[in-house]
């Protein structure tokens, strides 16, 4: 879908207008409200008023209606409710609800940014708009042998000012990239496992950063070398594979660089698929378990959007990619492995095994000195019984970098909550005959005890951030800018716009 932008005199011919309107209070006795369209062009509220019915149309928020201008163009009013309640997740929205319902039956789409401009800027509208029709214009259907292609393929951007071109044309490429990136990270959660294993994800991330993300450097790590790292933990999930893991290492430095330089490293599990090993999972359980890579597809949207939006921080993404697989050689319950760190770990069930991975990963980035560490996984069921399917469970070791986190969330109309980490929880987590067990000694507060393990592989003085993402990964069907089955791309936006707004 192209996005083109018509400022000034314009003689672009949509084949649909779309044009917002607002209610608001009548008068402060009357409970009824009137429509707000006096923005509208003369011809078009002129045509409106002559439509049977449009008399009570009253705007309300998601309400639309529909008639025929008087040039023979077809018109859509996309109803917001009170202009003063109306902010960005609203137009995101709507506006993403309005591409589902059109983009099968008309070829052109002109929306007046003018007249959508209730943000700070009319390039803010833009982008707004532009995210909201980028996400929801997503469809994985690689694998369908019949395609049904969007018709709709062109959406203009119109406004009077053309002084205001540059600056929305710069938002629009700022956004651009964001969605792109969101949207690749999409196509690797939703691929299936027998094409998706670790070698091939490893590769195809090499080649994306080949083609797209020029000066970032590149390194990876087979089993070999994970050996000579003394990656336990790593090792002892991917024991049962047939394929080798992949620690893939990708590292961005700003131009304009200095010893002052923030740096923030991004570590993301990266499970193509979990059987849940000699713990197995229940058939039910075990479909979508090639969801549980989507830490890694999340931290490496963000670094992708990060870089081609030019962050001026350092970025060093690293994620742990293999599958938990099954064969005489897995791991078994009851074994002791010893960590990266040197710690030694109780394994008491081969499913909880992405924090393992986590681990040896998080400890391998601590020794590149960063400011800021920041991990994603879908690490845990336990964090969708606290937080239900719509919010990501934050845990953190430093108050700041989690209210930075939280900050660059609300910013981006994203959920996020702050879960606590107490010493009752870490206590549980260690184990009698080793330094610590890879479970807790009950199903409660599981999340939280989780993070509290990979505290443990944080070394001193680094500030951590990791997000549980195993509810808002996927499958988001109350956000009509996500896919209602499949990967959702959640958080991307808040963790670039975290890497972008450091300095």
């Amino acid at each position: 879908m192209q996005i083109q932008l018509a400022f000034g005199k314009s003689s672009v011919e949509p084949t649909l207008i779309l044009l917002p309107a607002f209610s608001k209070q009548k008068t402060a006795k009357s409970k009824d409200k009137v429509l707000v369209n006096s923005f509208w062009p003369k011809d078009l509220q002129s045509s409106f008023k002559n439509v049977v019915g449009s008399q009570d149309y009253k705007g309300e928020k998601g309400d639309t209606f529909s008639f025929i201008a008087e040039d023979g163009v077809r018109v859509l009013v996309l109803g917001l409710g009170e202009k003063t309640k109306v902010n960005a997740e609203t137009l995101r929205r709507e506006i993403a609800k309005i591409y589902r319902a059109v983009s099968m039956k008309t070829q052109s789409m002109l929306i007046c940014l003018d007249s959508m401009n209730v943000l700070k800027g009319v390039d803010k509208t833009a982008g707004v708009l532009a995210e909201a029709l980028q996400l929801a214009a997503y469809n994985f259907d690689r694998y369908k042998s019949v395609k049904k292609e969007a018709k709709l393929t062109k959406v203009i951007f119109a406004a009077k000012d053309g002084k205001a071109k540059v600056k929305v044309q710069k938002e629009l490429d700022r956004v651009q990239n964001i969605t792109e990136s969101i949207n690749v990270a999409r196509d690797f959660v939703n691929d299936p496992p027998n094409v998706l294993n670790s070698e091939v994800y490893s590769k195809q991330i090499q080649d994306d950063v080949k083609k797209n993300l020029k000066g970032v450097k590149v390194k990876v790590l087979g089993k070999a070398a994970l050996k000579k790292e003394k990656m336990g933990l790593f090792l002892s999930v991917n024991a049962a594979s047939a394929f080798e893991p992949q620690l893939v290492h990708l590292t961005y430095t700003p131009k304009r660089a200095t010893k002052k330089t923030k740096h923030i490293a991004l570590v993301g599990k990266g499970l193509t698929f979990d059987t849940g090993g000699l713990s197995l999972k229940p058939s039910t359980a075990m479909v979508n378990m090639k969801f549980d890579m989507a830490g890694s597809a999340t931290v490496y949207g963000a670094f992708r959007a990060a870089v081609l939006n030019n962050a001026n921080c350092k970025i060093t993404c690293i994620l742990g990619i293999t599958d938990n697989a099954v064969s005489g050689l897995a791991t078994q319950p009851d074994a002791i492995v010893t960590a990266r760190n040197g710690k030694t770990v109780e394994i008491l069930n081969t499913d909880a095994e992405g924090r393992l991975v986590l681990a040896d990963c998080l400890d391998y980035a601590c020794d590149l000195k960063p400011d800021q560490l920041i991990n994603a996984a879908t690490l845990t069921g336990a964090i969708l019984v606290g937080l239900g399917s719509e919010v990501c469970g934050l845990f953190s070791n430093s108050s700041k970098l989690a209210k930075g986190l939280l900050d660059s969330a609300k910013k981006t109309d994203e959920y996020m909550w702050q879960m606590p980490m107490i010493d009752e929880y870490r206590n549980d987590m260690k184990s009698p005959i080793a330094d610590l067990k890879n479970i807790g000694g009950s199903r409660f507060a599981g999340s939280a005890k989780a993070g509290c393990f990979l505290e443990e592989f944080v070394q001193e003085g680094v500030d951590w951030a990791h997000l549980d993402i195993a509810g808002i990964g996927d499958s988001q069907s109350h956000l009509p800018y996500c896919p209602a089955k499949g990967a959702s791309g959640s958080i991307i936006r808040t963790l670039t716009d975290h890497l972008t707004s450091t300095k």
